[in-house]
């Protein structure tokens, strides 16, 4: 009976469980947020790279 109050006693002292958890999460949650702004910034680029390309196809256009 000891034996099992011991082993129950060092489960819940225990941290290092927790400590991992906390850990995917935050991975979780910088994984969402990278997400989130590179599609921002993809759209950004699209349009930056979209007027470039015209305008450099205006300026073949007029030479």
């Amino acid at each position: 009976m000891r034996f099992l109050l011991l082993k129950l006693q060092a489960l819940y002292d225990n941290s290092q469980g927790a400590t991992a958890i906390e850990y995917g999460l935050l991975a979780a949650l910088l994984g969402v947020a990278l997400v989130s702004s590179m599609n921002g910034m993809g759209n950004v680029l699209k349009t930056t790279f979209n007027t470039t390309s015209s305008s450099m196809s205006a300026g073949n256009a007029a030479a």
